[in-house]
């Protein structure tokens, strides 16, 4: 039977985490990763045992008091919708965002994958529907995309972008667009998706030529 988390208490108070530089998921996103590591091998086989959760989080940069890299205070729990085992061993695994989440402190445990508590409790807004109308359509969202593509030289299926909700395409180009890592960690942290809107016409009005590359998925 499907796990199904509609509120806070549907979450794990421990959660195990993959912490993976430039790969930052989104609440409601999706994100395709390509499991090759050992440890995380094993994670992905625990997390199908169980709930099917593995936490996204971005290494700090910095090394912890015990040695480990560190880890930034925000991540993103993601639910395994898919996953399929390749013939030389790995895993190809499909995250739905389901939640964010603030480490709480970091569990020491014979895994060999990292574990944490983690504190739910300032994103629950993330379990439920947004009201799209204080957020209004998307004319200004597509109008600043179409000028920073433009100014950098990108492509993008408009197709895809047209018929994408208000609330889909602003998670998927916060995590699309080629913005530096401070800046999507920022994006994930917003309090909530209209702020998150707000955050992300900035930086697409104000991305010049030269910054950043790649394509718009």
């Amino acid at each position: 039977m499907t796990k199904v988390f509609r509120k806070l208490a549907d979450l794990p108070d421990r959660l195990r985490i993959f912490p993976l530089g430039g790969a930052i998921l989104f609440p409601r996103g999706v994100l395709p990763l390509n499991v090759f590591e050992p440890r995380y091998l094993n994670m992905v086989d625990d997390a199908l045992a169980s709930d099917r959760l593995i936490g996204m989080i971005q290494p700090s940069g910095r090394e912890d008091r015990n040695g480990s890299p560190g880890l930034t205070a925000v991540g993103c729990a993601g639910r395994i919708s898919s996953f399929q085992e390749t013939d030389d061993g790995r895993y190809l695994i499909s995250l739905d965002g389901v939640c964010r989440f603030r480490v709480a402190q970091e569990i020491h445990s014979r895994t060999p994958y990292r574990l944490v508590d983690a504190d739910w409790r300032e994103f629950q807004g993330d379990l439920s529907s947004t009201d799209l109308h204080e957020i209004g359509d998307d004319t200004n969202l597509l109008e600043a995309l179409e000028g920073y593509l433009a100014r950098t030289g990108l492509n993008a299926d408009w197709r895809s972008i047209r018929e994408a909700p208000i609330d889909a395409l602003i998670n998927s180009l916060s995590s699309g667009c080629p913005f530096s890592i401070p800046e999507k960690q920022a994006l994930l942290e917003a309090r909530s998706l209209k702020e998150r809107y707000s955050a992300l016409m900035s930086l697409l009005v104000m991305e010049r030529p030269g910054h950043g590359g790649g394509y718009v998925q």
